[in-house]
């Protein structure tokens, strides 16, 4: 045992190790413009995919269901296998549009809906707060094993708030510090690498220890395993409908290593080089085949031990407890606590993004009163952190004592698993569109809430047992655990194959059925071209007279982006546009000039209040004088001009420029153009083909009908001379 003074030293310590590591590569790149950017540090970041739930519920999964646990990971590692296609046009995507989360990413795709961010959003916060509160049960839970107090049967009371208190200020310190979630590469990547790195070495120090200390290897474990019954350890089949919880789990791990909020922060967000992820697929999977490599032994070591079954969870600290050895055992909880810290820290971060981005700002703008407060946007997501953890907090209070808090491990990836059809099908499926992601994404939440959380809410007492057993509304197709009478599946399964069901279906239906408007046809097409590989341009060339006074527009550019940022930040994003664009130093800038800053401007708000608001923030923010109006419509003109080889007709008032309309309606009408263009091309070129098979056939006509004719010409022939032929024979017989 320790006392409770030395394991908040020993915590506090090792969190503000890891901030001085963080500090002093940011200081690195401050001062000589570099850091840690091999892709180690990224690979090993990418280990925040193992929290607690690994560390310790992986040996209690084992314990009672043998081998089934590794389902987890097995889908994780076939869909790593498939990043170089997926993960890779994620990251060409994010440098495209400065993604800042997948709820951005979902979005933007969908020609940057606030409704699809705000839904993925909600699912996110819903799904995941109770993931959330299963780490901090683990981190409270283990805290009192190896401490002298226990203020609670679950260890919760003042400990629990305490260290809920602890997460909140290092999420902040570590996350949101800044407002741009996009510039806390090397810093927070590095730290997290190292939290990686030691829950890795502690898990496989614990397991040396058990099976070289404990037993006399795995051999000896393997043989008291049989010996003493406990063979199900070992077990493919430990579980009821073991075939097909090992097809869900794979399923639910395929989608969570890429959907988790957090994986997508780490793998897509703070990916400096898509190269990395070369080296990421062949190390995360090791480091996956590392830290399971003990499992077993530790639940059969537990086992054997004599230790409850109920206490499996954390027979990964009870284990060197039992033994004696305090330094292990303390190792062991800086393992457990590192885990669980590592996925608190990304996942309240990258969530308080997210609400921050989609559901307050949008409020915001819709409040005039309240418009003053997006200056405060940095601070509102500090209080988001807090208010998320204290949630969690309160969520795991409410449900400690009940065994259902360990089933929302699984229940929080079904939930995630709700974004895969639009996010896989908006990179893939060029036909997608904002109503079928819409659609998929309201009709898998539902299924997911129906069959999973009102399940829980009437085991907790929170609802009548009536609505498990009659249905909802009475109806009995409506039972959450046997929708349509199939009561056989199980719990999680049968929410996967509803949700999926309906979730593909409504996106796949939504999307065949809804014409969307040229402006997201536009956007799709433009997304769709951003998920390959393109050489970066920094600035364009011009072409046009410099008349418009750049400090002007940069006064302009600097008052908007001030609503959301600090006064130094903007300025400093403002001077590195001007330098990219070889503007610099210069009074006077040309309209094309104009365009391609507001172009970059509109990029640097995207990485703070995400791609769907800056895009509205710009088209409401800038403005543009008679003049400059002109020489759009007049740059407009010249292009239409160019494209389709004749001047704009004074009747095509669908794709002339209204007065006032801002930049981006006029390339959006262009681009619609191009497409319309390009649409008679493709016309003129299947009448083409039509034209050319009936000249075909006319040829081949013309050519039967010139054999018919050789024919007859040659039986006329012969027929006159055997006509000949016959007159003369006449002939000589007459005169005879």
């Amino acid at each position: 045992m320790f006392s409770s003074l030395t394991v908040i030293l020993t915590i506090t310590l090792y969190m503000a190790a890891l901030f001085g590591i963080a500090q002093l590569v940011e200081r690195r790149i401050e001062n000589r413009g570099e850091g840690f950017k091999g892709p180690w540090i990224y690979a090993l970041s990418l280990a925040v995919y193992h929290t607690s739930w690994t560390f310790y519920g992986s040996v209690g999964f084992a314990a009672s269901s043998g081998l089934l646990f590794l389902g987890v990971y097995v889908g994780a590692i076939i869909g790593i296998a498939f990043w170089w296609f997926t993960l890779r046009r994620m990251v060409f995507a994010k440098e495209a549009f400065r993604i800042t989360s997948i709820a951005d990413f979902i979005s933007t795709r969908y020609n940057r809906s606030q409704n699809i961010a705000a839904l993925v959003t909600i699912i996110a916060l819903l799904g995941l707060i109770p993931y959330i509160a299963l780490q901090l049960k683990a981190v409270v839970s283990s805290f009192q094993l190896i401490t002298d107090h226990e203020s609670s049967s679950m260890g919760w009371g003042f400990s629990g708030l305490f260290i809920t208190l602890f997460m909140i200020v290092f999420t902040i310190m570590f996350g949101v510090r800044r407002l741009d979630p996009t510039e806390r590469h090397q810093g927070m990547m590095t730290a997290l690498a190292v939290e990686c790195v030691v829950k890795l070495i502690a898990f496989i120090a614990i397991g040396l220890f058990v099976s070289f200390s404990l037993f006399d290897g795995f051999d000896d474990i393997t043989n008291r395993i049989f010996d003493q019954g406990f063979e199900r350890v070992v077990s493919l089949s430990g579980a009821d409908n073991a075939g097909l919880m090992w097809l869900t789990l794979i399923v639910l791990s395929f989608a969570a290593v890429q959907n988790l909020p957090r994986q997508f922060h780490v793998a897509v967000v703070e990916n400096a080089n898509h190269q990395h992820i070369k080296t990421a697929m062949w190390l995360f999977p090791l480091y996956m085949i590392l830290i399971n490599l003990f499992v077993v032994p530790i639940a059969a070591g537990g086992l054997l031990m004599g230790l409850p079954e109920s206490s499996a969870d954390f027979f990964v600290i009870l284990l060197p407890q039992l033994a004696g050895n305090n330094g292990l055992t303390l190792l062991a909880f800086i393992g457990g606590f590192s885990a669980a810290t590592g996925m608190v820290i990304i996942t309240t971060m990258t969530l308080s993004t997210m609400a921050s981005n989609h559901l307050v700002l949008p409020l915001l703008e819709r409040i005039p009163s309240c418009s003053g407060l997006r200056s405060y946007l940095l601070q509102i997501r500090w209080v988001l952190v807090a208010l998320i953890l204290l949630g969690s907090y309160g969520f795991a209070i409410e449900f400690s004592d009940s065994h259902i808090l360990v089933a929302f491990g699984l229940i929080s990836f079904v939930a995630i698993l709700q974004f895969t059809p639009a996010l896989f099908g908006g990179i893939f499926w060029s036909k997608g569109n904002s109503m079928g992601a819409f659609a998929g994404l309201l009709a898998g939440f539902i299924l997911w809430w129906i069959t999973l959380i009102i399940p829980t809410f009437v085991k907790h007492g929170w609802m009548a047992q009536t609505i498990l057993d009659q249905g909802l509304f009475g109806l009995e197709i409506l039972r959450p655990q046997g929708l349509m009478g199939m009561d056989d599946l199980g719990g999680i399964p049968h929410s996967v194959f509803w949700t999926m069901l309906f979730n593909i279906g409504f996106y796949i239906l939504g999307s065949l059925l809804y014409s969307p408007h040229k402006a997201e046809r536009t956007h799709s097409t433009e997304f769709m071209c951003a998920l390959t590989p393109a050489p970066s341009k920094k600035a364009r060339p011009t072409g046009l007279d410099r008349y418009i006074a750049l400090d002007d527009k940069l006064n302009e550019a600097q008052s908007l982006l001030e609503g959301y940022i600090n006064r130094d930040k903007a300025a400093e994003a403002l001077q590195r546009i001007t330098e990219d664009l070889q503007v610099a130093g210069k009074s006077h800038i040309a309209i094309i000039e104009l365009l391609e800053f507001h172009r970059m401007v509109e990029h640097v708000l995207a990485g703070s209040i995400g791609s769907a608001s800056a895009h509205k923030a710009m088209e409401t923010g800038i403005r543009y004088n008679s003049r400059e109006e002109s020489d759009l419509k007049a740059l407009y003109s010249h292009l239409m001009t160019e494209l389709n080889q004749q001047r704009i007709p004074e009747h095509d008032e669908q794709h002339r420029p209204e007065p006032g309309s801002s930049s981006y309606g006029l390339i959006n009408n262009l681009q619609a153009k191009i497409q319309k263009l390009e649409q008679t091309i493709q016309l003129r070129d299947k009448q083409l083909e039509q034209l050319e098979i009936k000249l075909e056939s006319r040829y081949q006509e013309i050519f039967r009908y010139r054999l018919e004719t050789q024919k007859i010409r040659q039986e006329n022939e012969t027929l006159k001379q055997k006509l000949e032929q016959s007159l003369q024979i006449d002939t000589q017989s007459q005169d005879q």
